[in-house]
Order: structure tokens, then sequence, then C-alpha cells
């Protein structure tokens, strides 16, 4: 392991979310969660500042989770080799049809703070505001000060963990969990009704719907009412 990689690890193991959001994300909209993540300065370890905290905040914002199956990721782009042979494996493990959720995040840093006092009176502090202010929708994430990218990364993964079981029960009471023809989800099929509908009145590009279809092998199924769309703008 090369030292890059050991101080990722390293930055993970020592990540801690200190408070976690009190509610799941949500399975049919967009979530905005905003974050603190807090960790002792660098230049701490040289300069003996120990009663100073770096404090970072931001949101992240997670999209409405997207059904697919393994068929479908082999067709997404921006993905590496790597990625595209795990598809590879999944398909063979699970079928090419098997359902899954995929969510996609956003993050948007709003800034940061130095502040005069102690890791643990910073986080303290921080809590009993939030507690005061009922907040359901904010994290604090203890970090590491150089790697807090990898703090907020590991804060996504946890949130993500803690979600999907509940996400996946939500879709299957509104059955969208059961495969229509064409080995194509039925929460997919209606994803694709929605792109139409958006398509038409023009809040996505035709292009967009088009390459939607193609990632589930559907154009061909869809192309007379994709072409009458063009036509129609």
């Amino acid at each position: 392991m090369d030292n890059e990689s050991e101080r990722i690890e390293y930055a993970a193991r020592h990540t801690e979310i200190v408070r976690h959001p009190r509610q799941h994300l949500a399975t049919f909209g967009i979530t905005n969660i905003y974050y603190y993540i807090l960790s002792e300065p660098t230049y701490s370890e040289i300069s003996e500042a120990t009663n100073e905290t770096v404090i970072r905040e931001g949101r992240v914002i997670a999209e409405r989770p997207k059904l697919v199956t393994p068929y479908y990721l082999t067709h997404l782009e921006g993905f590496s080799y790597d990625a595209r042979q795990y598809f590879e494996k999944l398909m063979m493990m699970h079928g090419p049809n098997a359902p899954g959720l995929y969510y996609t995040y956003k993050n948007e840093p709003k800034g940061l703070n130095i502040v005069s006092d102690n890791l643990p009176a910073v986080i303290g502090k921080m809590n009993d505001d939030l507690d005061k202010k009922n907040d359901p929708l904010t994290a604090i994430i203890k970090g590491q000060d150089d790697m807090w990218d990898v703090s907020l990364l590991k804060f996504i993964y946890e949130i993500t963990s803690r979600s999907v079981q509940s996400n996946v029960a939500q879709m299957g009471a509104a059955g969208m969990l059961g495969m229509s023809h064409g080995g194509i989800p039925v929460g997919a099929r209606q994803t694709i009704e929605e792109m139409f509908a958006q398509a038409h009145r023009g809040e996505i590009k035709a292009h967009d719907l088009e390459r939607e279809l193609n990632r589930w092998g559907a154009f061909e199924e869809y192309q007379d009412r994709f072409f009458a769309l063009v036509k129609g703008k």
C-alpha cells in the first residue's frame, strides 16, 4: 500500500459522524443535507495550536434514488474499466435485470472558518445549537483537516447505507420493483414516462431522454413516440 492510500485509509478510519441526519434519504424526491466538518488544523501538529478548530460547512444534495439493473449500469458513461468489470460481474451473479438503487450526490461547499476553541468544545456547542433548532437534516462530522473530502465521502457512504433499506421497502410497496416486459423494472418505466412528459414541456432535452432509452436498450420500443416528440418541437 502506497503512502497516499495509507493516508486515505487513516482519514476514513478516523472520521466520526458525530451527528447523523435524523431522516433517511427521500425515496421519491431530493434530499438536502447541511454538514459541518470539524477538524484540528493541520499545523497544530507542529505549533501547539490545539485550541483552534477548523469548521468547513456545505450542503450535500442527494438526488432521487434511481432504479437500475446491472445491464443499465454497463451503459452508464464516465466509469473506469475496473468499474465496468464490476458491473459485468454483477450481471453474472444476479442476472442482467436484477433491480437495485443508484444514488447520485452533489456537494456544494459553503465556507471555511477557524475558531479559537478546542474541537470537543466546538462539537458540544454546535450539537446544543442544533438541538435547540430541532434540525433533522444537519450533520456534524469529525474529520481530518488535510483530507476532509475523504471524511465527507465516508459520511455519504454511511447515509446511503442507512437509507437504502427504507428506500427499497417504499419502492416495493409502491410496486416499482416488479419487472415489466423487456427486463425493465416497473419503476424505470414510470421514470421513462416522466421523462417523456418533461421533454414535451421543455424541462429536459430530447437527447437526455434518448440517452436514457439507450441505457435500457429500449430505444427501438419507444422510437415512434420519440421521433413524434422531436418533430413536434
